[in-house]
């Protein structure tokens, strides 16, 4: 009977061992390993969720503050220039990943856009 509650006992530094550790066997790890992969395997599948997924973002802040507020905040003067550098890469990135099929266009216009993304979040 003791040897079944020593399982559930056990030394408690072990325990959080456990469950800090890195181990790459957790759900968790396998299905990161697998997202990031569609980055190498598939950029161009990657581009178009990564675009969507951004133009839904932008779409749902025009929806909460509504969308003359939304232009007003993206083409302040300030931040005109990271605007139009990301508007443009949106554009590119969709160009070439729908039109052209080029991985590395794709990357290249991808990585502009999370620059210029960067950029004109942290100007806000």
């Amino acid at each position: 009977m003791w040897k079944n509650l020593s399982m559930f006992g056990g030394d408690e530094e072990e325990h959080e061992e456990n469950l800090l550790g890195d181990e790459s066997d957790s759900p968790c790890s396998s299905l990161s390993q697998l997202q990031s992969m569609i980055v190498i395997i598939r950029p161009i599948k990657f581009a178009l969720l990564f675009t969507f997924g951004n133009i839904l973002a932008v779409g749902s802040t025009a929806f909460l503050i509504g969308p003359a507020q939304q232009l007003r905040m993206m083409f302040d003067p300030v931040r005109v220039c990271a605007t139009a550098i990301y508007i443009g890469s949106v554009i590119l990135a969709l160009i070439f990943a729908l039109g052209i099929h080029s991985k590395i266009l794709t990357a290249v216009a991808i990585i502009t856009e999370m620059c210029a993304l960067i950029w004109l979040v942290s100007l806000s």
